[in-house]
């Protein structure tokens, strides 16, 4: 494998309402009718996961009439929600808000990195104790499994497809791997794909994907015969089965052509690549919807690296001249597909971080330049699709966003509205390995997103 592009063998191998204030478009531009609870309408989940935590203040809830030392430097703009404005940064985000709908009151009470998104990708408390520094709490087997290894396992797959693919890192920063990226106590076999490479990059390419030279399909099927004909003793069934069952979904997976074809980014015209932006952001968001086409559950496009959002230092350049462009222009992409391909009604589309960023501003020691710290009180969320009403503002802060003064909406809720959509029911369980049953869907689903202002009590 070339150094920009693996997967890991482990990863191939097992190949309620009330209190909520909502603003929205009048209900006859909006994108799914009040009624409609969104049960079961995705066919796909893309979690775009914003790691390290954006400002909500410098995003998707401004306040513009804050003291400067909250406001902070950027302007904003007005949108397609009348009365509503976002970022000045987020020019085609607003155009498009038709589509969307902002969660303003999304809150938990993890401030740390690591914790925190546990707690984001499972909806659970990350297990504690495990002692008292940040290496203590990296991943682990005792962790409660992601969205995908959780619908993998009441869901598992025999067609080739993985249930879910997170792309285009995994979240590693030196010894602190984060937790809640694989299946937890579920065990390996229900990890996720975890794709390691830059598909912005020319030589992008799923070597793990692609026979070895000299190796025809026929060739490989004998192979595959005359191991399947090797026995072994009673001693060794068990771990030889558990093997076995990697290998077979290794076997699905390099015979179906629709994952082989996801993976080739290059099939797609210069002029579309250029419309998502040639860098990381763009194009994995392009590879997302080519997994979505491809009919993959669940994808995580990862926006930068561990803690790109983390922004300490240089807040407003950081986001004004890289984060919020790239980012701005890849979904307004991702969006036009979706909507084009008429997926974007069977697809849930997410956007978040594992929290957002403290009111006020400061500066770290030894730096010159400003920004926000760590806050998990309250932050902001994008979601769309799959019966989504589209178009509305759900939840109000106070005046510095630093609290909701409407209802909050925890990780646990927004995890599950994702099974909720999938359609998995409010009874399935996991066990954990204390033989606990854990039901799948712990928190409360958030309707406002489906049914709006009409049954939030709210004006709209």
């Amino acid at each position: 494998m070339t150094p920009n592009m693996s997967i890991d063998r482990r990863g191939f191998l097992k190949l309620g309402t009330t209190g909520v204030c909502c603003w929205g478009l009048p209900a006859s531009l909006a994108t799914a009718n009040s009624s409609d609870t969104g049960f079961g309408k995705a066919k796909s989940v893309l979690l775009v996961m914003l790691s390290g935590g954006p400002s909500q203040l410098d995003t998707l809830d401004p306040k513009p009439d804050a003291p400067t030392e909250v406001r902070g430097e950027f302007g904003t703009i007005s949108t397609a929600i009348p009365g509503v404005a976002v970022c000045e940064h987020l020019p085609k985000l607003a155009q498009q808000l038709g589509r969307w709908s902002i969660l303003r009151t999304m809150a938990h009470r993890e401030h740390n990195h690591l914790l925190a998104t546990h707690i984001a990708l499972t909806g659970r408390p990350t297990p504690l104790p495990r002692g008292g520094s940040d290496l203590d709490r990296v991943e682990s087997r005792s962790d409660f499994p992601n969205l995908a290894a959780a619908l993998d396992h009441v869901r598992p797959r025999s067609d080739g497809i993985p249930t879910g693919v997170s792309l285009p890192n995994y979240l590693i920063e030196g010894p602190l791997t984060w937790p809640g990226q694989h299946a937890g106590f579920l065990g390996a076999k229900h990890d996720p794909w975890q794709i390691h490479g830059d598909p912005s990059q020319p030589d992008f390419k799923m070597h793990a994907l692609n026979m070895r030279d000299g190796v025809t399909m026929d060739r490989f099927h004998q192979r595959r015969e005359l191991l399947a004909s090797v026995g072994v003793g009673e001693s060794a069934a068990t771990s030889v089965n558990d093997f076995r069952q990697q290998q077979q979904m290794a076997y699905n997976i390099l015979t179906s052509g629709k994952v082989v074809k996801a993976f080739d980014i290059h099939s797609e015209t210069d002029a579309t690549r250029d419309r998502y932006g040639r860098n990381k952001f763009g194009q994995s968001l392009l590879m997302s919807r080519r997994l979505i086409e491809a009919g993959v559950p669940i994808i995580q496009a990862t926006m930068g690296i561990v803690q790109t959002w983390d922004t300490h230092t240089d807040n407003w350049g950081r986001l004004k001249n890289t984060l919020l462009p790239q980012l701005d222009q890849g979904l307004a992409s991702l969006m036009d597909d979706l909507e084009a391909s008429r997926k974007l009604n069977e697809t849930l589309v997410i956007v978040m971080g594992e929290f957002g960023r403290t009111p006020k501003i400061s500066t770290l020691p030894g730096e010159k330049i400003p920004g926000r710290d760590h806050w998990a009180h309250a932050y902001s969320g994008l979601f769309a699709g799959a019966g989504i009403r589209g178009g509305q503002v759900i939840g109000q802060t106070d005046a510095q966003a630093a609290y909701p003064l409407t209802r909050s909406w925890s990780p646990a809720d927004v995890c599950s509205t994702v099974f909720h959509a999938l359609g998995v029911s409010d009874e399935t369980t996991v066990t954990d390995p204390l033989q606990r049953n854990h039901f799948l869907i712990n928190g409360t689903v958030i309707k406002p997103l489906y049914s709006g202002a009409e049954d939030s009590g709210a004006e709209g």
